[in-house]
């Protein structure tokens, strides 16, 4: 699979503290890296972004899949995301 940020996500990832923008970095490295890269999300329900959810510590990555791509919509801390 391949990780396309939208341009309002990578925004919201260059706005955070390098550390976090490392922990996210290495993490989607990780998940993409696995073969079933969805077995570590999570589905969401009635959300205005994404269908799908990945959890960094006290962040979250949303997202869609379009084939093999993962399309990274929003990314933020869980209080502001949803």
């Amino acid at each position: 699979m391949k990780i396309i940020f939208s341009e309002s996500a990578f925004r919201q990832l260059l706005k955070l503290e390098k550390i976090i923008q490392q922990r996210i970095s290495n993490k989607l490295d990780f998940y993409i890296s696995q073969r079933a890269p969805l077995e570590f999300s999570e589905k969401l329900t009635d959300s205005k972004f994404g269908q799908w959810r990945y959890r960094v510590g006290d962040y979250r990555i949303l997202f869609d899949i379009n084939g093999d791509k993962i399309i990274i919509l929003k990314i933020g801390h869980r209080k502001n995301i949803y």
